[in-house]
């Protein structure tokens, strides 16, 4: 039976499992990923049959932005990006030594690894008039609420990072005699650290999530008490407008986060 001369078919770049794909094709997917729901959107706001109050149009937010501009906006924006990277900041702080202890070390994972699981079910909201006691109403009671809504899930999953290095890289440190010290120095945390640039990138996301949360706590400014404020006087379009601004700050962050990711690591983005 004759062989057949048909070179195989390549399979489709763009379906193909994992594979890349070309730049421009990336980003033109990206955008129109983004404005596919704008789109949406309008559309369903031209029609005309859809109550403002409980869908404006995109016009009407952007009319909204505008005069929250002139009604500091900027000052609104400044002090809730302060809140979040502060206390994600400080949950990093004590997150990353606590979970490289609890990945590392057996003992330290039987003691403090449920615990941790125990109150990270505990929603943040819950602590609020615990916080108010304890840290009073002023800023550190907003910072206090977002490191509570991080800190916990943040060190169960740079144990979860620290716990991923392979075992034989240890063993191979300890075959050279390297001590404890150095095992978690030069093997243990380089290893981690890409996993761990991870960690802290997705956990920036959730400091975000919990930003109305904190503001709840006697606020006077910031884009969680813009939109509560909001709320109250069912300005539907001004919420739209801070949720939208929420989102767009965390994805440049996220971007900014990725970016220093890659510059970082390069060698994990090579093309094979």
């Amino acid at each position: 039976m004759q062989a057949s001369s048909k070179p195989p078919s390549r399979p489709n770049r763009l379906l193909a499992i994992r594979q890349g794909i070309p730049g421009w094709l990336y980003w033109t997917l990206a955008v129109a990923g983004l404005l596919l729901p704008v789109l949406v959107w309008i559309i369903a706001t031209s029609i005309g049959h859809v109550d403002p109050v409980f869908l404006p149009s995109p016009a009407s937010v952007l009319e909204r932005t505008k005069a929250w501009w002139d009604d500091d906006l900027l000052g609104d924006i400044g002090i809730s990006v302060m809140r979040v990277v502060v206390g994600w900041a400080l949950s990093a702080l004590l997150a990353m030594p606590l979970g490289l202890l609890i990945g590392t070390w057996r003992g330290f994972q039987a003691l403090m690894e449920p615990l941790m699981d125990f109150i990270r079910y505990m929603p943040a909201v819950a602590f609020i008039p615990l916080v108010m006691v304890w840290v009073g109403i002023d800023e550190s009671a907003k910072v206090a609420v977002i490191f509570i809504g991080t800190f916990f899930q943040m060190v169960l999953m740079v144990a979860e990072d620290v716990r991923r290095v392979p075992m034989a890289q240890i063993e191979a440190a300890q075959t050279m005699g390297a001590t404890r010290g150095e095992i978690i120095e030069k093997v243990i945390v380089p290893s981690a650290k890409p996993a761990l640039l991870d960690t802290l990138r997705v956990t920036m996301g959730w400091a975000w999530t919990y930003l109305v949360v904190a503001e709840l706590v006697a606020a006077n400014s910031g884009l969680g008490y813009a939109i509560l404020k909001a709320q109250r006087f069912l300005q539907t379009d001004k919420i739209f407008a801070g949720i939208l601004l929420i989102g767009v700050i965390g994805l440049v962050i996220d971007q900014l986060m990725r970016f220093a990711h890659r510059k970082a690591f390069p060698w994990m983005y090579a093309r094979h």
